[in-house]
C-alpha cells in the first residue's frame, strides 16, 4: 500500500517506500483478485477486482481506476484501465466486473463498475490508481515511484507486486484475497492468500444472494431502456454509467474482429430520436447469444470513437446477459428507401462537432442513419455502387435516382451532395458476394446498423439479398489514327520490381489493350527497384524493364522511358518506396528531345526562342526546392517532338487527401486540411504553365496525372487560373465523370488538361479497374487523342 494524503506525512517521511505496516490500511485497497471468470472448471463467468474500505471515511472513486498489466511486463505489455465512479463505503465494497469467458454457470452480483479486460487466471497485476490515464511502469520501484498508484496487487509470477514477491494460488477456480482484517503490510505474498471466489459488491450483494448481474435470477427489466441509453443525440446521458438488467432482442452476433451482439426493445418509445438498438460488447469473449433470444443485459455504457475524427458507437461494454427465453420475433425492421432517408446529408456546425445536438432525423440523412443505429433496417433491391474489397464489404444505394453514372455508380457532384442514400454492406453470416458496379443485390437485405471509421453507417446483414450480375465489362478506347498524338496517364499503385508478374500483366494489358498503346503514357506510383525496402535505392531501371517488357508482351509497342530520381525518402509515398512520375513513349510514334542536367533539386524552366519555347532540361522539374512539394512529389516536365510539331507534358502525383475528415464524421462541415498543400501545388504548376504560354502562346501542353481532388475543387481552379488549362473531364457527359470510386462515390482524382491550344481533340476515361472488385489498379486510366495538325498554331 503506497500512503496517500497529508495525514501523518512527518511520521512518514523516515519510511522507505513500500515499508510494511502491520495494521490495516485506513483507506482503499484491492481485497480480492479473480481472473478465471469463464474458463474452464470456473463456476463464475467473469473475472473481478474488489475493492474494500476498513476506514470509517467514505472513499470517492470518482476519480480513480483499477488497472491491469500481464505478469511478464514485457516491453510490448500495456496497461489496460477500467474507469471507476461512486463511492466506496466506511467498511463497504466495491466489485468492477472485468472479461467474461464462454465458461461457468454463476454470473457476478451486479458490478458496481464494469470493464471488459480479460484478465490472467493464474498471473498478473492489479493496480488502484488515482486517474485513468494508463500506468507506464513495468517495475515494482518505478511503480512505487508513481504518485498515483494507491495499492498494487500482483499474483502468480507477476513482476509487479509488492513486497517480497507475488501473491500465489490464483487459478481458474481461485482468487487471491485479504484476510477479512484487510490487513496491507505491503507484502503481497502475505497479505492475500487463494481460495474459493467471494465477490461483494457495495449493496453486500454475493452471487447466492441475489441481485446478480442480468438479474442473478430474476426476469425482470431494470428501470433503464435502451432508447434512454441512446438518447437524443449522438452520445449517450449515461456514457461512463452501469446500466443494470436492460432488456432486448438479440437481432445479430458477431463473433470475429470487434465481437459483441445487437439487442433491441421491441417496446420502442415515440420519439423518433431515439434508437431502440444497442451493440453490446464483448472484447475478446464470442458472444454465447443467439439471435432471437431475450435477454437482460447489465454493463456499463460507453461511447466508442474508431477515430479521433469519426462519430462514435454507442455500446454497452464488460456485459453479462441473463436469456429470459429463445426464439422471439424480431422487431420488424426500418426500411431504407428514397421516401424514409432525408435528401440533406448533415447539419452545419461551422467544422464543430455535431454529436451534442438533438437529432433531426426528418431533415438530415446522418441524423437519420444515427437514429437508428444499433436498429434492425433493410432494403430492397438495391444497385451496388461499391464493389467488394477485401474485407468482403460493399457499398449499394436504396436511391437508384441519385446522380446514377453511365455504368450503375453514383456519381459525386460537389460538397453539398454527398448521395444520402449510399450504404455499406457487410454480412454477418456468410462471406460476401463479389460484386462489381452495377450488381443488384435482389430480394430483401436486412440487419442491424453499425458505424464504422471505415465509411460511416453499415448495414450489418444477418440476410443478404441475392446477387445479380449485370455483367460489367472493362472498357477498350479506341487506337489513335496516324496524325493523333495519344497522351495517356495511369496510377500504377505503388509498382516496383519485385511485385509478381501477375500484377505487370495485368497493368501491361491495360496499356496495350484497354488503352490500346498510347504514343505517351505519363505513369505515377512507379516505385524503385526494390519498393519498400528502405536502403536508399533511387533507380527504377529494373521496375521499368519488367514493366515495358510485359507491355511488349501484350501486344504494345517497346517503350522507352525517362524519368528524375527522387531524392531517398523526400517525395511521400511509402517510405523507402520512392514513387515518381515516369513518361513511357513509343520512339516508332513520338520523340524526346533531351536536355541534360535536370535533377531531383534542380528546376527546369521555359525558353523563349525563335522557334518557340523550350525547356532548359528535359525531363526536369517543376520549382522542386518549394516548400509546397514537401514530401510530396514534383511534377515531371518533358518535351516530345510529334510529326515536327514540340508538344509539352507535365505529370503530376499531387498530395493525397490524408488527414481530410470524413463526409459521415463528427465535424461538419468536414476540414480538408490537405487541399492546402494542392492548392500550393497547383499554384506552382500554373505559374510554370503560364511561364510556357508567355514563351509561346500557342504552345501546346498536356498537364495530367493524379491530383488527388475533384474538378470543382480548390485545387483544380488555382490550376486552371487565368484560363490557361482546360480540364477535359468537363467536356465529358456528367455521367461519365469519374476516375474512382470511394465509399460508394465515383469521383474525379486523376484529370487531363490542355493547354488552348490544343483545339481539337479526342478524350477519355477509360473505366478498367475502380468499378471491380478486381483490380489491378485503384484508378482508372485516362487518354487524351490530340490532332495536332489542326490544332492553333500549327
Amino acid at each position: 500500500m503506497i500512503a496517500v494524503g497529508a495525514a501523518g506525512a512527518l511520521a512518514l517521511t523516515a519510511l522507505p517506500a513500500w515499508t510494511a505496516v502491520a495494521a490495516p490500511s485506513a483507506t482503499a485497497v484491492i481485497s480480492e483478485v479473480y481472473g478465471g471468470g469463464g474458463n474452464s472448471g470456473a463456476t463464475l463467468t467473469r473475472d473481478f477486482v474488489e475493492l474494500a474500505n476498513a476506514g470509517s471515511e467514505v472513499f470517492d472513486l470518482s476519480a480513480y481506476s483499477v488497472q491491469y498489466l500481464p505478469g511478464a511486463a514485457s516491453a510490448s505489455s500495456q496497461w489496460q484501465v477500467t474507469a471507476l465512479s461512486g463511492s466506496l463505503a466506511a467498511g463497504g465494497h466495491y466489485l468492477v466486473g472485468e472479461g467474461t469467458g464462454s465458461g461457468g454457470t454463476t454470473a457476478l452480483p451486479t458490478p458496481d463498475a464494469a470493464g471488459s479486460i480479460a484478465m490472467s487466471a493464474t498471473t498478473g497485476t492489479i493496480a488502484l490508481v488515482s486517474g485513468t490515464t494508463a500506468l507506464t511502469c513495468k517495475t515494482a520501484a518505478d511503480c512505487t515511484a508513481d504518485s498515483r498508484v494507491l495499492d498494487v496487487v500482483g499474483y502468480g509470477t507477476a513482476v509487479v507486486r509488492e513486497g517480497s514477491g507475488p501473491a500465489t494460488g490464483a487459478s481458474n477456480t481461485a482468487s487471491v484475497a485479504r484476510a477479512d482484517s484487510l490487513s496491507d503490510t505491503d507484502d503481497n505474498a502475505t497479505d492475500l492468500t487463494a481460495g474459493t471466489p467471494t465477490p461483494v459488491n457495495a449493496a453486500g450483494q454475493t452471487p447466492d444472494s441475489g441481485g446478480g448481474e442480468g438479474g442473478g435470477g430474476t426476469t425482470d427489466p431494470g428501470t433503464v431502456r435502451v432508447h434512454d441509453i441512446q438518447g437524443t443525440t449522438r452520445l449517450s446521458p449515461y456514457a461512463g454509467k452501469a446500466v443494470t438488467r436492460v432488456p432486448g432482442i438479440v437481432t445479430g452476433v458477431r463473433t470475429s474482429g470487434s465481437k459483441g451482439y445487437w439487442i433491441q426493445d421491441p417496446q420502442a418509445d415515440t420519439d423518433a430520436r431515439t434508437s431502440e438498438g444497442v451493440f453490446v460488447y464483448t472484447g475478446s469473449a464470442t458472444p454465447t447469444v443467439a439471435v432471437g433470444d431475450s435477454v437482460l443485459v447489465t454493463g456499463r455504457v460507453t461511447e466508442y470513437h474508431p477515430s479521433s475524427t469519426s462519430q462514435s458507437v454507442t455500446e454497452i461494454t464488460g456485459p453479462t446477459a441473463t436469456v429470459v427465453s429463445s426464439g422471439n420475433a424480431l422487431p420488424e425492421p426500418v426500411k431504407l428507401d428514397g421516401t424514409t432517408v432525408p435528401d440533406a446529408y448533415t447539419p452545419d456546425a461551422n467544422g464543430g462537432s455535431i454529436e451534442a445536438p438533438a437529432l433531426e432525423p426528418g431533415a438530415y440523412a446522418l441524423d437519420f442513419y444515427e437514429s437508428l443505429e444499433g436498429m434492425r433496417t433493410t432494403f430492397t433491391d438495391a444497385r451496388v455502387v461499391g464493389a467488394t474489397d477485401a474485407y468482403d464489404e460493399l457499398w449499394v444505394t436504396v436511391k437508384p435516382d441519385e446522380h446514377p453514372t453511365k455504368r450503375g455508380g453514383t456519381l459525386y457532384t460537389s460538397y453539398d451532395e454527398p448521395n444520402t442514400g449510399r450504404v455499406k454492406v457487410a454480412s454477418l453470416d456468410t462471406t460476401g458476394p463479389v460484386a462489381n458496379v452495377g450488381d443488384e443485390l435482389t430480394g430483401t437485405t436486412t440487419g442491424p446498423l453499425d458505424y464504422s471509421t471505415y465509411g460511416g453507417y453499415i448495414l450489418q446483414a444477418t440476410q443478404l439479398g441475392t446477387l445479380a450480375s449485370k455483367g460489367l465489362k472493362q472498357e477498350v478506347t479506341r487506337r489513335q489514327k496516324g496524325d493523333e498524338l495519344a497522351v495517356a496517364t495511369y496510377n500504377v499503385e505503388n509498382l516496383d520490381a519485385l511485385d509478381p508478374q501477375e500484377k505487370f500483366d495485368r497493368l501491361a494489358a491495360g496499356v496495350a489493350v484497354n488503352l490500346n498503346s498510347p504514343d505517351i503514357v505519363a505513369l505515377e506510383e512507379i516505385q524503385d527497384d526494390n519498393g519498400a525496402t528502405n536502403d536508399g535505392t533511387l533507380t527504377s531501371e529494373a521496375t521499368l524493364t519488367k514493366f515495358t517488357t510485359a507491355i511488349r508482351a501484350a501486344g504494345g509497342p517497346r517503350y522507352s522511358w525517362r524519368y528524375i530520381a527522387p531524392e531517398n525518402n523526400q517525395d511521400g509515398g511509402e517510405p523507402g518506396g520512392n514513387i515518381r512520375q515516369v513518361f513511357l513513349f513509343n520512339p516508332k510514334r513520338v520523340s524526346f528531345t533531351d536536355r541534360a542536367g535536370g535533377d531531383a533539386t534542380t528546376a527546369t524552366s521555359v525558353v523563349k526562342t525563335r522557334k518557340g519555347a523550350h525547356l532548359t532540361y528535359s525531363p526536369g522539374r517543376i520549382n522542386p526546392t518549394s516548400d509546397a512539394w514537401d514530401s510530396s512529389r514534383k511534377p515531371l516536365v518533358g518535351e516530345f517532338l510529334f510529326h515536327g510539331e514540340p508538344v509539352f507534358v507535365i505529370a503530376n502525383h499531387f498530395t493525397s487527401k490524408g488527414g481530410d475528415q470524413p463526409l459521415h464524421g463528427r465535424y461538419q462541415q468536414p476540414a480538408r486540411s490537405s487541399e492546402t498543400q494542392r492548392a500550393a501545388q497547383a499554384a506552382e504548376v500554373n505559374t510554370f504553365v503560364k511561364s510556357l504560354l508567355a514563351a509561346d502562346k500557342d504552345a501546346k501542353a498536356v498537364v495530367l496525372g493524379d491530383l488527388n481532388d475533384f474538378e470543382f475543387s480548390r485545387t483544380v481552379t488555382t490550376l486552371t487560373s487565368g484560363g490557361v488549362l482546360r480540364p477535359l473531364i468537363t467536356t465529358l457527359p456528367p455521367a461519365e465523370r469519374y476516375t474512382y470510386v470511394y465509399d460508394g462515390n465515383s469521383q474525379t482524382l486523376d484529370h487531363t488538361l490542355t493547354t488552348p491550344a490544343v483545339t481539337h481533340f479526342d478524350y477519355d476515361v477509360v473505366h478498367i479497374n475502380a468499378e471491380f472488385a478486381d483490380q489491378a489498379s485503384d484508378h482508372d486510366p485516362q487518354i487524351v487523342r490530340i490532332d495536332v495538325s489542326r490544332c492553333r498554331g500549327h
